[in-house]
């Protein structure tokens, strides 16, 4: 099937195309078989001429066989990227040097301080604390999470490690990687939608769908290619001072000498492939030899080599390929964030309606065992006056234990969610009145309906398309691929470098007096020069050493670098794949999603047709039984179905709220619909609660009593005869 290309990001196209095998490893065989060399002035001015500077955007138009290895991928928008790198932790920006090239020189080479982190609660909190109670809306919940919530927190540093990624790819070093996985160590909520692969702070496999390192069952070719020049400059420098001391055993040896030496250099490496070298040497020495025409001597040089790599490591887009791949792995970071965000957001609400629901289940169970109580109580009068048999008032004593038993258990329901929604909402648990105080859910979710429910589901699709944090991050790490391939298909190439050198040298010093005058056809000159004369020397070319030359390697069988770039294909075709699923993955995810909601609010306006019914039943028969047209039998019936109503409209409450929530997540709009801001999320700072549309405020009236219910107190066995009425 011919497949149409997708947009990427920025507004370029990721243009990928179907390769040809045969093409690519004929290709390969020239390549290895040689070819013409061009002159060198001619390479080195095409190569650099001919490097796009855009080189990680896309694949040039035109180019065929191993040049060009992407297919074409499904059709889809352009999906919207997470602002890239506007989010920051904190006011450092990691991607930069701690101290720049004009501040102290000194604070390059000290430790740079990262802040500590805060392991107490958010002031929020402690201001929703109200006679040892917190009172909590969703809104509250989720603004709370925000701060407080520890996979947040976690992930909230996977941003400064990717900024730090950046800062080691501008030296031309190999990349560490980034961390983009889900953390999802907080306990409670349902299971979420969104994937949780990634780095270190995940669990299993890449963005791009190779598990890589420890994470992974294998490691990628990631990286792959030349290694890049070092584009930090190193200083170096030798000073030695020897004095010798032999004995002398000829003519032309010295007894005693003394060496200086002050030697220093420079490498620095260039984006074009281009190593420059400077070497500046300098000695001072003095023997007591005495054919040495200067004593002391003062000596010095100067060389310059310039290297330039032709074929392989040669242009920017080779030595620059890390830095782009840092780049587009701090968006995919980014992209993470907000996928950890949605994730994480949708899982505290899940746990607040789990509270709701245990919250409005122990209201219920009290009710029931009102009813049962009071029931019991009338029972017995009419039993002290014989129109109720014994064996009724054994019954209604079971069903009080029965209704007491499921209230202690209902009770301990909602103390556990209580503790689930801390842990979530808060960083420090060990505070005891935050421990201690019980939490009340203020908010009901309203089952009316929302626009999503009745868009086409082809709309919704292309809205998940284009806000799904996966896909950005899925196609930003193809791109990461194309730029391996690349450096791949390089690493295939012979390795030609070309050099020139420039030396320049220069002698100086006080003539030696010991100095034999056979050696000098007659009196020897006397006099002196100082160490400026020898330096001057090196650079007015009257000692001057130049030259040009070239080194060349030829891999005779090239099988390593076949095997990198081989696999690198294959990887990146295996992403395709991936990526292609995914799209399919998620317009299954928005179907699914969409009928789920559509199918919960049925399911509550049926049971709660149910559960009103059910109240008008139980009214009836109470009625009934008043006037003696029915039994309490009847009347244990009829508030027996009542409860198992009332629990499934509060069960039918809680999912349908869950299936909301999980309808925006699907979509990704978590954020628009409930006003979340990103950078404020990454920062942990909220100034304002998000807004939740679709809740409204709960009912007014007494709390659920956590305290268990009075032990049932033994009836008094009844007589085995009724008195007689009178």
């Amino acid at each position: 099937m011919q497949l149409d290309r997708i947009g990427v990001l920025d507004g370029r196209d990721l243009t990928t195309q179907e390769t040809s095998e045969q093409a690519r490893n004929q290709k390969s065989a020239r390549r290895q078989a040689g070819g013409k060399l061009r002159a060198v002035a001619a390479i080195m001015l095409t190569m650099a001429s001919c490097v796009p500077p855009g080189f990680a955007a896309q694949t040039p138009a035109g180019t065929t066989g191993a040049d060009k290895a992407a297919s074409d991928l499904p059709v889809a928008p352009t999906p919207i990227p997470t602002d890239p790198f506007d989010l920051k932790s904190s006011s450092r920006d990691y991607s930069k040097p701690y101290a720049g090239f004009w501040g102290n020189p000194v604070s390059k080479y000290r430790a740079t301080s990262v802040p500590k982190a805060s392991f107490e609660n958010s002031v929020r909190l402690s201001d929703m604390l109200k006679d040892g109670k917190l009172y909590l809306s969703l809104s509250d919940a989720i603004a709370l999470a925000l701060e407080n919530n520890y996979d947040i927190a976690i992930a909230r540093l996977d941003l400064d490690i990717a900024d730090t990624d950046i800062l080691r790819s501008k030296t031309g070093q190999s990349l560490l990687g980034a961390p983009s996985g889900l953390i999802t160590n907080t306990q409670g909520g349902s299971t979420s939608i969104l994937s949780a692969g990634g780095g270190p702070g995940g669990s299993t496999g890449g963005a791009a769908g190779a598990g890589s390192g420890v994470s992974g069952l294998t490691l990628t070719t990631g990286g792959a290619g030349p290694s890049p020049e070092s584009l930090d400059p190193f200083l170096g420098s030798t000073i030695s001072f020897d004095r010798d001391h032999t004995p002398t055993t000829s003519f032309f040896s010295t007894g005693t000498s003394s060496t200086n030496a002050y030697n220093f250099n420079l490498n620095q490496g260039f984006v074009t492939g281009t190593n420059l070298q400077l070497a500046f040497n300098n000695n001072y020495a003095s023997s007591n030899n005495t054919v040495t025409e200067y004593s002391p001597e003062l000596s010095s040089s100067f060389k310059a080599t310039v290297t330039q790599h032709v074929l392989q490591g040669a242009g920017i887009w080779v030595n620059k390929r890390f830095i782009y791949e840092a780049l587009n792995d701090r968006r995919i970071v980014d992209a993470s964030f907000r996928q950890q965000i949605l994730y994480t957001v949708n899982q505290v609400e899940s746990i607040y309606w789990g509270l709701v629901q245990a919250y409005e289940d122990v209201q219920a169970k009290q009710r029931q065992l009102e009813q049962s109580t009071a029931l019991d109580s009338d029972d017995r009068k009419q039993l002290q006056i014989g129109t109720v048999a014994p064996l009724q008032v054994v019954q209604d004593d079971s069903t009080v234990a029965t209704d007491k038993q499921a209230l202690i258990s209902s009770q301990n329901t909602l103390n556990y969610q209580q503790q689930i929604i801390k842990q979530a909402i808060a960083r420090n648990l060990n505070d005891p009145v935050l421990s201690a105080a019980p939490v009340i859910p203020t908010d009901r979710i309203s089952t009316e309906a929302i626009p999503e429910e009745q868009q086409p589901i082809e709309a919704l699709v292309q809205e998940a398309f284009q806000r799904r944090p996966e896909l950005e991050e899925a196609v930003l790490a193809l791109r990461n691929d194309e730029i391996t391939l690349k450096g791949a298909r390089n690493g295939l190439l012979p390795t030609l470098d070309v050099y020139g050198y420039l030396t320049g040298q220069g002698v100086a010093g006080s003539i030696n007096k010991d100095l034999n005058p056979s050696f000098c056809g007659g009196p020897c000159p006397t006099g002196s020069t100082g160490y400026g004369t020898a330096l001057g020397h090196d650079f007015n070319n009257s000692a001057r050493d130049e030259g040009i030359g070239f080194n060349i390697t030829i891999p005779l069988r090239n099988r390593y670098a076949q095997s990198v770039q081989e696999r690198s294909l294959i990887e990146y075709r295996q992403a395709e794949l991936h990526l292609a699923q995914l799209y399919t993955q998620i317009r299954m995810q928005v179907v699914n999603a969409q009928f789920a909601l559509t199918n919960d609010r049925a399911v509550v306006q049926a049971d709660l047709a149910a559960r009103d019914y059910a109240k008008q039943a139980v009214d009836s028969e109470v009625t009934k039984l008043h006037l003696g047209a029915s039994t309490t039998a009847n009347v244990l019936l009829q508030q027996r179905t009542l409860a198992i109503d009332e629990d499934n409209l509060i069960a039918a409450q809680a999912a349908y709220a869950n299936a909301r929530a999980g309808l925006y997540q699907t979509l990704a709009t978590t954020l628009q619909h409930y006003g979340i801001n990103l950078p404020e999320a990454a920062t942990g700072q909220i100034k304002a609660a998000p807004v939740v549309p679709g809740v409204t405020p709960a009912p007014a009236g007494n709390e659920p009593s956590l305290a268990p219910p009075a032990a049932a107190q033994p009836s008094a066995t009844p007589p085995a005869t009724p008195p007689a009425a009178n």
